[in-house]
């Protein structure tokens, strides 16, 4: 009779791949943050005062919208790179890719596209 090991956790190898593409997933966020927090910061005007009033209210709600848009994906942004960051302390503490629902080990696949995932695909649809 043959026993099936199931592995409990990832080696010290894959920890170190999982690191390397966290930390240029936050390198890339944190770029993409900083051209989302200029682009909602912006106050730059767009020439608008020679225009007639109507036309120069519409153009100022529409900035609004746009600032409030770009803040917005700036928080999820923000909220991202928290996240990473947390799954950079797990690979640390070597509990990276257990599902804090089941204990299992999440699926390399799940993690190589949603990095810091911290829940399996099967916890996941139990959740919904």
């Amino acid at each position: 009779m043959t026993t099936i090991e199931i592995k409990t956790k990832y080696s010290d190898q894959e920890l170190i791949e999982f690191k390397e593409l966290i930390e240029n997933k936050i390198e890339n966020a944190q770029k993409e943050l900083e051209f989302l927090k200029r682009a909602y910061m912006n106050d730059s005007n767009n020439g608008t005062e020679d225009t007639s009033p109507t036309f120069k209210a519409y153009e100022e709600g529409s900035t609004t919208l746009s600032k409030e848009a770009n803040a917005q994906l700036a928080l999820r942004q923000e909220k991202f790179i928290r996240d990473l960051k947390n799954a950079l302390v797990r690979i640390e503490n070597k509990t990276y890719g257990i599902c804090r629902a089941t204990g299992k080990l999440i699926s390399r696949e799940r993690l190589l596209l949603v990095p810091h995932a911290t829940l399996s695909i099967e916890a996941k649809k139990r959740k919904k």
